[in-house]
């Protein structure tokens, strides 16, 4: 819809001769008008100061050509246009708010988190989640056939390690019982004390961790079984953590499933001389030429390594899904391996699409996380923490509510809360976790935007606002027209956030059209507005707020509440 507005407005200026490309930029003031054109590249070309060009093309332009622009007037180098409120008022109601259907007819698999089993499940994965979930809602906003798919790395040396803890266990110090905190959690801290112990402890068992792997990849029937036993362990309990962050995955691929066929690719590579014996008789495909060094393709001992299965997974998805590109969705860090991963693909003749999408990891105040040392913050106890201070606050507010209806809303808010806060900044920053902020009630974050959903819900309790045709004359406010264009955004939000597959241009806007409602609202009333037909025509401004912030929200997969 933003393009409409633009549309009519180069339409003025190719009337005065400008056949440039216009780019247009927001005034810095209300007061400067709604959109601006610079004039730098023209007075370039004729000669002139900026200035005395902008004046000289806004005193041509005639507004009488089209009824949305209600004056112009130049502010130093710029043109600046003024839009007519009503007018305004007039396009956005008689059309419907929609994201463009760019992806009809074409197929994407997205792949996230790929966490891995016998591992816990910390906030760092919660932003590979959050973030994942959100670009597929995006894909899909934007018509794509999305298939959104798990990648589990269930057969790595984390594996054995955890194996060789549970076949330890009188060595180690674990703290819980799996009957008490879940086996999914349980084996998290498992890790975390044998990867410890097996550092201080190296040259003792080492050997013992190189048996156990030649054992868990040969399929030996008693590591088998233990191996079975102890992932499914972590898979109920990630099914579980999937479905409370509304990730549904179309399917399901286990590393174990392609780690054979992915020795074969490296023995075929061998073959056709792109890979190559490396020292110690490690298997490896020289890359300097392309200037991303030496990629490993199988270990001197001859187990295998990531590239090994996800050669094979490249293979089997485009084999399995009727798909034109695969997007995986890892940390920043990994940035690298991706592009020896997609052109040691590309030697051996695999043409298919293939986009690695990087995310910041998250921090604690204290610095960075490690699975290995045991210093990081679980999913599950930053959730239950954040919980019991929403819950606390909710109490205070509505004493009168019931035990239910205060943990339904309190959930809602956790979830939000959480959600919002893992991608308010750009996906490929480092962020540290600000526990203060993603409660707070205030400024940018989800209760805020959250509270202004449930406002609008109470103005509409009383039954005032009659659905239908209203007055648009009537709107004539700048902070209407405000709240008019924001919405009329949409859109291009959903556009540009595909574009660099960056959620906080969604977060971003769920903010700036929040904070607009609430300026709006604080100057101007509704219910008691001067005259019936302005109460009617700002009770549908507020609905299609609320319904505009609802569906950015569910591009977030955040939920509303209607009181709070």
């Amino acid at each position: 819809m933003q393009n409409i507005i633009e549309k009519e407005i180069l339409i003025l200026l190719q009337g005065v001769g400008i056949q440039e490309d216009v780019e247009f930029s927001k005034p810095p003031k209300p007061e400067m008008g709604d959109l601006a054109f610079g004039c730098f590249e023209i007075a370039k070309k004729e000669g002139k100061s900026p200035n005395e060009v902008a004046k000289e093309i806004s005193e041509k332009i005639n507004i009488e050509e089209t009824r949305l622009i209600a004056s112009v007037q130049a502010f130093g180098p710029y043109i600046n246009f003024f839009l007519d409120t009503s007018e305004i008022a007039r396009l956005v109601f008689e059309n419907k708010i929609l994201a463009e259907d760019v992806g009809r007819g074409k197929k994407v698999l997205i792949e996230y988190p790929s966490q891995n089993t016998h591992k816990e499940f910390h906030i760092g994965h919660l932003r590979n989640v959050c973030i994942g979930n959100t670009i597929v809602q995006l894909y899909k906003e934007s018509g794509f056939d999305i298939t959104p798919m798990n990648y589990v790395n269930d057969f790595g040396r984390h594996v054995v390690k955890s194996l060789w803890g549970y076949q330890n266990l009188e060595k180690l110090k674990i703290e819980n019982k799996k009957e008490d905190v879940g086996g999914q959690k349980w084996l998290g801290e498992l890790y975390a004390v044998a990867s410890m112990y097996i550092e201080e402890h190296k040259e003792e068992v080492t050997p013992e961790l190189d048996e156990l792997q030649k054992n868990l990849e040969s399929r030996e029937s008693e590591t088998t079984k233990l191996f079975e036993e102890t992932r499914s362990w972590s898979t109920d309990g990630f099914k579980d953590l999937m479905n409370e962050l509304k990730t549904e995955h179309d399917s399901i691929i286990y590393e174990s499933e392609v780690k054979d066929r992915g020795q074969e690719i490296v023995d075929e590579l061998l073959k056709k001389e792109i890979a190559q014996e490396g020292e110690g008789g490690a298997i490896i495909v020289d890359l300097s030429k392309d200037n991303l060094d030496i990629a490993l393709l199988r270990k001197s001992m001859g187990g295998g390594v990531y590239m090994t299965s996800d050669l094979a997974l490249a293979e089997r998805k485009f084999g399995q899904y009727s798909i034109e590109e695969s997007i995986n969705i890892t940390g920043t860090e990994q940035d690298h391996y991706f592009k020896q991963l997609f052109r040691v693909l590309n030697l051996n003749g695999f043409t298919h699409k293939m986009t690695h999408v990087g995310y910041g990891l998250v921090n604690l105040p204290s610095g960075k996380m490690s699975s290995r040392a045991g210093n990081v913050i679980l999913y599950e106890d930053l959730r239950d923490e954040i919980f019991g201070h929403l819950k606390k606050e909710t109490i205070a507010r509505h004493e009168d509510w019931d035990e239910e209806k205060v943990n339904k809303t309190v959930h809602t808010l956790t979830m939000a809360a959480l959600k919002f806060t893992m991608q308010k900044h750009e996906s490929n920053k480092i962020i540290t976790f600000d526990m203060n902020e993603a409660v707070s009630f205030e400024g940018y974050s989800a209760p805020y935007i959250v509270y202004v959903v449930a406002r609008i819900s109470s103005l509409l309790k009383d039954g005032t606002y009659k659905a239908g045709d209203i007055e648009y004359d009537v709107l004539v406010e700048q902070e209407e027209k405000e709240l008019l264009l924001l919405v009329s955004q949409y859109g291009q939000v959903v556009q540009n956030a595909l574009e660099l597959y960056n959620p906080s241009t969604v977060t971003r806007y769920c903010f700036d059209l929040a904070k607009s409602f609430n300026d709006f609202y604080n100057k101007h009333s509704v219910l008691k507005a001067s005259t019936p037909e302005l109460v009617q025509a700002r009770l549908k401004l507020c609905v299609l707020v609320s319904d505009v912030l609802k569906k950015s929200l569910d591009l977030l997969t955040i939920d509303t509440i209607e009181e709070m």
